[in-house]
């Protein structure tokens, strides 16, 4: 497991060096900042798991540099550093939300104490970060913002709007937030709205009685039911009919859903995370979406940057899919020829993250070699319609893999084959010699 990360800022050099050196000798990984500037130049690059800067320091003060933190980062726990006579100065950073302070000088045990405590309440609100967001690949410093928003607000009940083009995630932050909050061991159930005819959708939600309509053989628990004490993620929430909207709102100002037939309302105890690529807003405005539910839906809206604005994590990505799906294909490939990778980084990735995943497994299904090469990858990239052959093409590819099984199964044997292929030998013959293989070369 990768040590715990630690953001140090100090603008004397030697305290700077102790406070690091304190750190790495209990195992912490540390990042040294000079300055308030050059500490959010660290940020930009990588989000560490709390950050340690001293009060008082010339430019940037530590103050500032909280509130700059707290502006981009507002999960990130911040231990101020601060000499006795300005211990009002620190008490009043702690009112806006400062997770601690320590006097100078410091012993290096009440260092400790102070630096587990912040760890260890970062950790509470998100759960354990292998298995909390599982899946979610990335080093960009603007998903891990996004990520550290979701690991806080995972703690409680607020519904979350999750927006982003299709193809970026959202399904993914969704079972995040499940996963780092009190509804864990609850079920996470999710449905696109959009996938099922509108006749289906508001029995599919809000479950139906014995006998409400043609073919309603039996009561039917709706998935509002199914998710009781868990999650229902609601995909493409913007292509929900009107008719269903007025229903869905209902259901999430008074906490029970009424199944269709049923006279009688069911109290439902779940959390709602919606998702959409539409622009909700707009689609308000035109009157395509009720703005009532608009603002019930975004009590908290997290939105998920295109592959195209995290270009750092294509390779990171690449390599993930590479993996698991080699080992799905049982295929040895050791990575990316160095043009290859190039290639994907500069991809366009209108289908964003998902994909660059089908690209992946297009590539290892078709790999022959150790490494991925760059015309499999650009092969890969150029979609279907590129891709198709001529109708002759075709025909010559078929029937010259057709011949190659069929003469690897009789070992070379041309009477065999042309047995199984139910032709004549001098045909057969005929058939090998246009695609140019030799019996000989099967022969075991």
């Amino acid at each position: 497991m990768n040590p715990r990360r630690i953001l140090v800022v100090d603008d004397d050099a030697n305290l700077l060096r102790l406070l690091a050196l304190r750190l790495e000798k209990e195992g912490f990984g540390v990042i040294e900042a000079a300055s308030g500037e050059e500490a959010l130049g660290k940020l930009a690059a990588e989000i560490p798991d709390l950050v340690i800067t001293d009060m008082r320091m010339s430019g940037m003060d530590g103050m500032a540099l909280f509130e700059a933190i707290q502006r981009r980062h507002s999960a990130l726990p911040v231990i101020i550093l601060t000499a006795h006579g300005n211990i009002p100065d620190a008490v009043d950073a702690t009112r806006k939300g400062v997770f601690g302070y320590l006097t100078k000088p410091f012993e290096a045990r009440a260092l400790m104490v102070e630096v587990e405590r912040a760890l260890a309440l970062a950790a509470a609100t998100g759960g354990d970060e292998e298995d909390w967001r599982l899946g979610i690949v990335t080093r960009s410093p603007e998903m891990n913002r996004i990520l550290s928003e979701a690991r806080l607000i995972a703690g409680n009940d607020a519904t979350v709007l999750v927006t982003g083009e299709s193809g970026t995630g959202k399904e993914l932050l969704a079972r995040a937030i499940h996963e780092a909050g009190g509804r864990r061991e609850g079920p996470f159930v999710a449905v696109n709205c959009g996938a099922i005819p509108e006749a289906l959708l508001e029995s599919e939600l809000f479950g139906h009685v014995k006998g409400a309509f043609t073919g309603a053989l039996r009561d039917h628990k709706g998935l509002f039911q199914a998710a009781s004490s868990g999650t229902l993620f609601l995909d493409e929430i913007g292509d929900m009919p009107l008719t269903l909207q007025v229903k869905l709102l209902r259901v999430l100002q008074e906490r029970e859903v009424r199944p269709v037939g049923s006279a009688q309302a069911v109290k439902v105890d779940v959390r709602v995370i919606s998702a959409t690529h539409r622009d909700l807003r707009a689609e308000a405005k035109a009157g395509r979406f009720r703005e009532d539910l608009y603002y019930r839906l975004n009590v908290v809206s997290l939105a998920l940057p295109p592959l195209s604005a995290r270009r750092e994590d294509i390779p990171l990505l690449a390599s993930h899919f590479l993996a698991m799906l080699a080992a799905r294909y049982r295929k040895s490939i050791g990575g990316f020829a160095p043009d290859a990778l190039q290639l994907l980084v500069a991809g366009a990735w209108k289908g964003n993250v998902r994909e660059l995943q089908n690209v992946i497994e297009k590539c290892v299904a078709l790999c022959t070699t150790p490494l991925i090469p760059e015309a499999l990858v650009q092969r890969a990239m150029e979609g279907p319609a590129d891709d198709l052959e001529s109708f002759d093409d075709a025909r010559a590819s078929f029937e010259r893999e057709y011949l190659t099984q069929l003469m690897r199964i009789a070992a070379g044997n041309v009477s065999q084959a042309a047995r199984m292929a139910k032709r004549n030998r001098s045909d057969f013959y005929s058939l090998l010699s246009r695609h140019r293989l030799d019996p000989a070369d099967f022969k075991k």
